[in-house]
C-alpha cells in the first residue's frame, strides 16, 4: 500500500521552550505528550499518518558540539476499556497490567528483549501496539492502570541511562490501534522494524528450518566425538539436520565455570576437525558453542586481553571483554574466523552477548586505545562486522542466539533464535517459543532443547515435543538410551513436524489468549490449519474454512470438543496416537454445534474435506 504522508505537526523549537513546556501531540487518537529538558538541543517532532489509525512520530535532536543526551519521554493515557492484559517480549507468563504504581514494564537494548509493547484485549483484539525504532540503546516502555480513573498510563523514557555525547539523534514511534488481531499487529511491527536498512535481517539458511539434536542437556560439558556421532546417526535417521555441540569442548575443566574459557582450543575434543567431517559424511550440518564475550582468568588470552575488559565476573571466573578496543574485535572476530578454516563449521551458537553492556563504571570516552566512546555501538560494529567476515566464507553461515538476545538489531546478526533455557518445562517452552514466534520475521525460532526423565510415559514425554510444534525443536535426550516408544513418538512426530512445516513453521500464526499462557496455539495456510490445544477447550471449525484442519491433543485427557459453524460439510477423519498408530477412521457430516471425539492424550485428529 502506498504511503500517504500527512504532515500533523512539524516544528523546531527553541531550547528554552523544550525546557519550559511539555509539547502535546495528537497520534492515532492519543494526547501524547514529550516531557524532558531537551535545552541542550534543538528539537524537531513531526507525525506521519500511514492509514486510519496508524501514525509514526519522528523526534529529531540536533546540536552542533557533541552533548550527552537528556533523558526524556512520551506520556498518554487511554480509557482501559477491554484492556486485558499488556503483551512484551520479557512479559513471559505475565502478561497482566500492573497498577500505576507498579507499571508492567520492558526495558529493551541491543541484545535485551524488543521495544514494542502491545495491549490485548480479553478477545485477542489488539488495542494499542507502540514500538520504538531505537535498536542499540537502552529503552523503558511501561503500561499501568491508575485506580483513581480507569486510564491505562503509558510511557516510552528514552536515555535513562549514562550514554556517550553525541551531536545528533533520531528515534520513530510507531502507534497502532487498529482492530485486529494482537499477533498481526506485533507481526507487522517485526516488518516494519525489518524495512530499516540499519535492521536489516541476514538470510536464514534453509537448514536452520530443520530439527537439531544439541549436547547440552543430554551431556553438558561431558561431550566426546564418539558418543556424538552415535547420537548423530540415530537423529539423523530422524530427521535432524544439525547437531549444536555446546559448552564443554573447549575446556577440560567441568565446574559450569569460564575461568578457562576464551582460547578456545578443543581440549576436551582434540580432534574437531575429524569430528566435523565425520557429521558431515552424515549429511549434517555442525554448529559449535562459543561464550562471546569471555576470557577466563585462568586463559592465555587473559594476559592478552589485559585492560581490556568492562568488568569481571564473580563467581564465574571470567572477565567480559570490552568491544570498544579495535584488538578486541579484532581478537573475537579472527578466533571464528580461524574456526571455520581449521575445522570448516557450518555455524555458531554465539552465547552471552548481552553482558556487552556499560555500568555505573563505565567512561563513555574515546581514549586509552578505545576508539568508541558507546559499548552499544561498538558490539554493533563487532557483530556486524564478524557476520559480514562469516557470510564472505560461507554465505548460509547460522548464527544462534538465545532469549533474551532478540531484539530487532539481533536479526541483523543471527539467523536462528532460541527460546532460553526451560529444562523439562513443556508449558513454558511453549509461551517462549510463541513469543519469539510473534516478533522474529522470517528468522528461525527454535524451542529449547527438549529433554525429559526416560520413565516418563510417553503420552507424557511427548508433551515435550507438542508444546514446540510452532518452533523447530531441539532435542538433548539420548537417542540411544531412551525406550524405545520414545524413539518412536520422536520420530512419528518428527515425521508430522516435517510433513506439516508450511503449516507449523511458515503458516500464519497465532497463539490465543495470551492473558492465560496461549492454551490453543494455530497455524494455517489457505489450504490446512492445525490446532493444538493444551487444556479442555472448545476448537472452532469452520466448514468451509479449509479442506484440511489437524488438531493436537496436548494434554493427558482423551476428550476433544470440536465447536463447528457453517454450513454442514462431510469429513473423513483418521485418529491417530503419540506412536503414529491409527485408532479410528470414519466420514462425518460436520454440522452446526459441538462434537465430542475420543482423541487419546498426546494424540491427534486429522479432518479432509471429503468431495
Amino acid at each position: 500500500m502506498k504511503n500517504i504522508k500527512i504532515l500533523a505537526l512539524s516544528f523546531f523549537l527553541s531550547g528554552t521552550l523544550w525546557a519550559q513546556e511539555n509539547q502535546t501531540i495528537e497520534v492515532a487518537q492519543q494526547q501524547v505528550q514529550l516531557v524532558g529538558d531537551l535545552s541542550s538541543f534543538e528539537s524537531e517532532i513531526s507525525a506521519e499518518k500511514i492509514s486510519e489509525g496508524l501514525e509514526i512520530i519522528t523526534i529529531r535532536l540536533l546540536q552542533e558540539k557533541a552533548t550527552t543526551p537528556p533523558k526524556f519521554s512520551l506520556k498518554w493515557k487511554m480509557p482501559s476499556s477491554n484492556v486485558a492484559g499488556f503483551w512484551s517480549s520479557g512479559a513471559f507468563n505475565d502478561k497482566t497490567i500492573g497498577p500505576s504504581w507498579g507499571p508492567s514494564s520492558v526495558r529493551s537494548m541491543l541484545a535485551k528483549q524488543a521495544p514494542v509493547v502491545t495491549l490485548f484485549g480479553h478477545d485477542d483484539i489488539n488495542q494499542l501496539t507502540y514500538a520504538v525504532s531505537e535498536a542499540l540503546n537502552t529503552v523503558v516502555l511501561s503500561a499501568g492502570i491508575r485506580e483513581e480513573d480507569g486510564f491505562v498510563y503509558n510511557q516510552i523514557l528514552f536515555f535513562s541511562e549514562k550514554h556517550s555525547p553525541l551531536k545528533n539523534y533520531e528515534v520513530k514511534i510507531r502507534f497502532d490501534t487498529r482492530p485486529k488481531q494482537y499477533s498481526t499487529a506485533l507481526g507487522e511491527v517485526a516488518d516494519w522494524w525489518a524495512s530499516f536498512d540499519f535492521l536489516k535481517p541476514v538470510p536464514v539458511p534453509e537448514v536452520a528450518r530443520r530439527p537439531v539434536y544439541s549436547s547440552w542437556y543430554s551431556y553438558h560439558q561431558n561431550v566426546s566425538m564418539n558418543d556424538l556421532l552415535a547420537e548423530c546417526k540415530l537423529a539423523k535417521k530422524m530427521g535432524f539436520e544439525s547437531i549444536i555441540v555446546d559448552d564443554g569442548w573447549q575446556t577440560l575443566d567441568s565446574n559450569r565455570g569460564y575461568a578457562y574459557t576464551g582460547d578456545w582450543k578443543p581440549e576436551r575434543i582434540p580432534e574437531m576437525k575429524q569430528f566435523v567431517q565425520a557429521v558431515h559424511d552424515l549429511d549434517m550440518k555442525f554448529i559449535l558453542w562459543y561464550g562471546v564475550p569471555f576470557v577466563g582468568e585462568k586463559s592465555e588470552a587473559y594476559e592478552k586481553m589485559k585492560g581490556k575488559y568492562l568488568r569481571y565476573w564473580n563467581g564465574q571466573g571470567t572477565y567480559v571483554l570490552d568491544p570498544r578496543y579495535p584488538e578486541v574485535r579484532q581478537f573475537i572476530i579472527d578466533t571464528y574466523v580461524d574456526a571455520i578454516h581449521n575445522w570448516d563449521l557450518d555455524g555458531f551458537k554465539l552465547d552471552f552477548i548481552g553482558r556487552f553492556t556499560a555500568d555505573d563504571n563505565t567512561k563513555f570516552t574515546k581514549e586509552n586505545g578505545r576508539d568508541f566512546a558507546s559499548v552499544n555501538e561498538a558490539t554493533d560494529v563487532l557483530m556486524t562486522d564478524l557476520v559480514k567476515s562469516l557470510q564472505e566464507i560461507k554465505p548460509d553461515i547460522m548464527i544462534e542466539f538465545r532469549q533474551p538476545y532478540v531484539g530487532p538489531a539481533m536479526r541483523k546478526y543471527g539467523n536462528m533464535f532460541r527460546a532460553t533455557d526451560c529444562p523439562n518445562l513443556s508449558s513454558v517452552n511453549r509461551i517462549r517459543t510463541s513469543d519469539l514466534r510473534l516478533l522474529s520475521g522470517s528468522t528461525a525460532v527454535h524451542s529449547d532443547m527438549l529433554m525429559w526423565h526416560y520413565d516418563e510415559p510417553v503420552e507424557v514425554a511427548a508433551l515435550q515435543m507438542l508444546n514446540v510444534m510452532y518452533s523447530v525443536p531441539q532435542i538433548s535426550v539420548r537417542l540411544e538410551d531412551i525406550p524405545e516408544d520414545h524413539f518412536k513418538m520422536i520420530k512419528f512426530y518428527t515425521d508430522y513436524w516435517l510433513k506439516n512445516r508450511d503449516v507449523l513453521l511458515e503458516g500464519d500464526f497465532h497463539p490465543t489468549s495470551p492473558l492465560t499462557n496461549y492454551p490453543i496455539l494455530e497455524g494455517m495456510t489457505p489450504d490446512k490449519k492445525i490446532t493444538t490445544i493444551f487444556n479442555d477447550n472448545l476448537v472452532k471449525l469452520e466448514t468451509g474454512a479449509y479442506k484440511n484442519v489437524d488438531i493436537i491433543n496436548a494434554k493427558i485427557s482423551p476428550q476433544i470438543v470440536v465447536l463447528v459453524t457453517g454450513t454442514p460439510e462431510k469429513f473423513e477423519y483418521s485418529i491417530k496416537d503419540c506412536l503414529g498408530n491409527e485408532t479410528g477412521k470414519e466420514i462425518v457430516e460436520l454440522s452446526e454445534g459441538t462434537h465430542t471425539f475420543n482423541v487419546p492424550a498426546s494424540g491427534l485428529i486429522s479432518f479432509t474435506k471429503t468431495k
